[in-house]
């Protein structure tokens, strides 16, 4: 599955090398269109807003529409705007939160995404699966 990332500091790109994803992609000052399924992973700004660059990338010829789930990166010293980017994202798009983690997470960090990716996938076959 492709997983779309947003990294201001480079804690997300780390996070996503981690994973060795055959199939990422980062957003940047070009617009990305996205016409599949995809994971997008995040960071906060300021006072737990999303970033601009991903809130233009999801209205960009309705991204949003293909998006499965959100990760959210943070760090806990923002309290109770750790990861809040990302959650809003999931509110707004009625989306789930996949999972949290602090500035470049951990391994178990990584393991647990990449399992909620493949859990996704399977889901996504066995759907597909029914209609044939």
């Amino acid at each position: 599955m492709l997983v779309v990332y947003a990294s201001m500091t480079g804690n997300v790109k780390r996070f996503v090398d981690k994973m060795g994803l055959s199939e990422s992609a980062q957003i940047s000052g070009s617009f990305l269109c996205v016409n599949k399924p995809f994971v997008l992973i995040t960071y906060t700004i300021g006072n737990g807003e999303t970033p601009k660059e991903v809130e233009q990338f999801l209205q960009y010829d309705y991204n949003h529409r293909h998006l499965v789930g959100v990760v959210g990166s943070g760090n806990r010293n923002w309290g109770d705007n750790f990861c809040k980017g990302a959650k809003n994202i999931a509110n707004k798009y009625n989306v789930p939160l996949l999972h949290t983690f602090e500035l470049s997470g951990y391994d178990s960090d990584v393991e647990i995404v990449t399992t909620k990716i493949r859990e996704i996938e399977g889901m996504k076959q066995v759907w597909q699966n029914g209609l044939n």
